[in-house]
């Protein structure tokens, strides 16, 4: 899914564009948020009718900050209120409003997930992206209490270019890890299928919030659906287009949670998967 600016000719007919610099192109995706405000500031600069972040909290802090006057859309995991994107769920005031996603506050639980398909461990990683530190130090955070509670040690790791996902993954075994959480992040997002082959070629029961996750070889997936998370954000970008006041948009609420198991992923890695646990999948995949 591409990122796209929204605007309006000056004749007021509706133009959708896409940005395909490579040099440019959607930064907060390759995980170099340092590059999202000089994006957002050219876009300000276009003078451009609506901003749309889906899935990015930096894009979404760095289009607040630089424009009082065009609307703003995002898709966050985190607390809008928390960190400053609205002054309430309600009425969030301001040019800026959109929807949280529940992946965040549920992420202790992909954890105890993991652990109940292999009750053995005794340390499992966390994948976090150290560049989008309003995630990174909330989910290891709840993360650590999870584990602490679960009994596990909790081991973490780094990642914030793809070509440190290999050896990331590879140094775990030295670490007796023996299963991985990874966080949420929009970075993660666009790395899905490439996450769950390395978790299956270094043999890792691993965990993500999206069923794409699962679908593409990885163990499990529990969270929201990624396809009605940005449908929604969508159908809130064209409201505003329509001529509605983002001031007057409750920011949306998730709440949809589904569970998908790789039988497949399950048998080659060697695990026998809780029938309890089967009984709760939305869907097993075979």
């Amino acid at each position: 899914m591409d990122d796209e600016v929204i605007a309006k000719n000056e004749r007021s007919s509706t133009i959708c564009a896409r940005i395909f610099l490579p040099e440019r192109h959607t930064p907060h995706r390759e995980g170099q948020n340092d590059r999202v405000p000089a994006l957002i500031a050219d876009l300000v600069g276009r003078h451009v009718t609506v901003i749309a972040v889906p899935g990015s909290t930096p894009a979404a802090l760095a289009a607040k900050a630089a424009t009082t006057k065009i609307p703003i859309v995002f898709l966050t995991a985190v607390d809008p209120v928390q960190v400053g994107l609205v002054a309430s769920l309600n009425r969030p005031g301001g040019n800026v409003t959109g929807l949280t996603t529940i992946n965040l506050e549920i992420a202790p639980k992909r954890l105890e997930l993991l652990q109940q398909v292999i009750p053995t461990a005794t340390v499992i990683a966390l994948l976090v992206n150290p560049t989008n530190p309003t995630l990174a130090e909330r989910l290891s955070s709840d993360a650590q209490a999870a584990a602490r509670a679960l009994g596990v040690k909790l081991q973490l790791l780094h990642a914030s270019d793809e070509r440190q996902f290999d050896p990331a993954l590879a140094s775990l075994a030295r670490m007796g890890v023996v299963g991985l959480v990874i966080g949420t992040d929009i970075f993660f997002n666009s790395r899905m299928e490439q996450l769950a082959a390395l978790t299956l070629r270094h043999a890792l029961p691993a965990i993500y919030q999206y069923r794409e996750f699962a679908v593409a070889g990885g163990l499990m997936s529990y969270g929201g659906n990624i396809m009605d998370d940005f449908r929604l954000a969508g159908v809130y970008t064209g409201r505003i287009l329509k001529g509605e006041n983002p001031a007057d948009l409750p920011v949306q609420q998730g709440t949809k949670v589904e569970l998908f198991i790789n039988l497949k992923t399950a048998r080659a890695l060697g695990l026998a998967v809780p029938l309890t646990l089967l009984g709760r999948a939305d869907e097993v995949i075979e």
